[in-house]
This record gives structure tokens, C-alpha cells and sequence, in this order.
């Protein structure tokens, strides 16, 4: 068990990584879609997370058809992909996904939900399946590296969850993409960060002409 654990967020200039007022249970239900709030957020959301929509990679993962453009961007989502051996993540950010994702969800491995409900594997086409942790962010952890082998552990989200995992030194390296939008207010990457513990190295810089892509990597201070 070599990997390292990382996480990859989209971030606005302004520091935000999700619109305001995250949404409830229920959110992507149909009779929702027309309501101002819901509206509202996934247009702020559409707008932070454009620059992967044109993506080859994107669209091969979400069986949205053939072509799609290539380049760095499409290398960098790749990339993050093929490092992947397991996910895991907050039960919020999976009661939201559960909703949205497709039959075949997006992550082809396994992904261990950090929550206190109690529930069986669940099995989706394509080799995701969801494992529910109900012991903390250790045991979690514990069961992703296993999953993972010599592969990475990417902590998907949401921004509590990366933050339990940062404050707990549990993180090797992140990257950030800074998307040219500002939201104003929302969810705030580091709102909660325990700065007296987390020390920073530069490990790389590469913009395009849509995104600029920062990855750190982690020491204790």
C-alpha cells in the first residue's frame, strides 16, 4: 500500500469551491428543477465547472458520445482518473451524487462513504460500488487503501469531509482549479483549516485558457 492520498476541487478566484445554500435532500427531483434556488445553484455550479463539460475524457466517462477536445485539461482529468484505485467520501456529497449521477456511476472503483447510516454495499455498472463506513474517517481511509493497492486514494468531497482529512494530516497532496468565476459567498475550501498544523510545497503550476491548475503537496508544520 504505496499510494498517496489526495484530493482535486474546482475553486472560484474568490475561494469558493460549491454555490450558496448547498442544497437538501431531494434537490435533483423533477418537480424541483423550476424552483429559483435550485435554479439558481446549478447555474453557479454549471459556471464553476465549465471547463471540464468540453472535455474528451469527460464525456468518454459519462457515455456522453464520441469526440470532445483534447489537450492539457483532458491529460490533467485523465490523469486523475488512472491514479485512482479507490474514493472515499461524505455521506453528504453521496445523498447529492445518488440523485445525480447516472446508472454507471463516474468512478469505476470502489468508494467508501464516510457516514453513521447503516446500509448494505451498493453495486452500480462499470465496477463502482459504495461502501458505507460507519467508524470515522480512519476506518475509511483504512478501507480505501486496501481497495486502492499501490494506486492513490482520492477524498472526493465534500469540503467538510476534505477538511476532516487535512486537519488530520491525512492528506499527501491536492490540487486546485482555479476557475475564473466569483460566487461571493458559498462553501469555502479552507473555512475550518487548522493552519498550525498544514505546511505547503508548491509541487506544480500549468494554466490553459480556461483553468489555472495548482497542486500542493502536504507536510505537517
Amino acid at each position: 500500500m504505496t499510494g498517496k492520498v489526495f484530493f482535486t476541487v474546482t475553486m472560484s478566484l474568490d475561494g469558493f469551491i460549491a454555490p450558496e445554500s448547498v442544497p437538501a435532500d431531494g434537490f435533483f427531483a423533477p418537480d424541483r428543477q423550476d424552483e429559483p434556488q435550485v435554479q439558481r445553484w446549478m447555474a453557479q455550479w454549471t459556471e464553476l465547472q465549465q471547463w471540464a463539460f468540453p472535455l474528451r475524457f469527460f464525456r468518454e466517462n459519462l457515455k456522453l458520445g464520441e469526440g470532445g477536445e483534447e489537450g492539457r485539461d483532458n491529460d490533467i482529468a485523465r490523469e486523475t482518473f488512472e491514479r485512482t484505485g479507490a474514493s472515499v467520501m461524505g455521506k453528504r456529497m453521496f445523498d447529492l451524487g445518488e440523485q445525480a449521477w447516472p446508472k454507471e456511476a463516474p468512478f469505476h472503483t470502489p468508494v467508501f462513504v464516510v457516514t453513521h447510516t447503516r446500509r448494505d454495499p451498493w453495486q452500480r455498472p462499470g465496477g463502482t460500488t459504495f461502501h458505507f463506513v460507519n467508524d470515522g474517517i480512519d476506518h475509511a481511509l483504512d478501507q480505501a487503501r486496501a481497495a486502492a493497492g499501490d494506486r492513490d486514494v482520492r477524498i472526493a468531497g465534500g469540503g467538510a469531509t476534505i477538511l476532516q482529512y487535512l486537519n488530520a494530516g491525512l492528506v499527501d497532496e491536492f490540487s486546485i482549479t482555479l476557475s475564473p468565476v466569483l460566487f461571493g459567498a458559498g462553501t469555502r475550501l479552507f473555512d475550518g483549516v487548522d493552519a498550525a498544523r498544514v505546511a505547503l510545497e508548491p509541487v506544480r503550476s500549468e494554466s490553459s485558457p480556461r483553468v489555472t491548475h495548482l497542486t500542493y503537496a502536504v507536510h505537517p508544520r
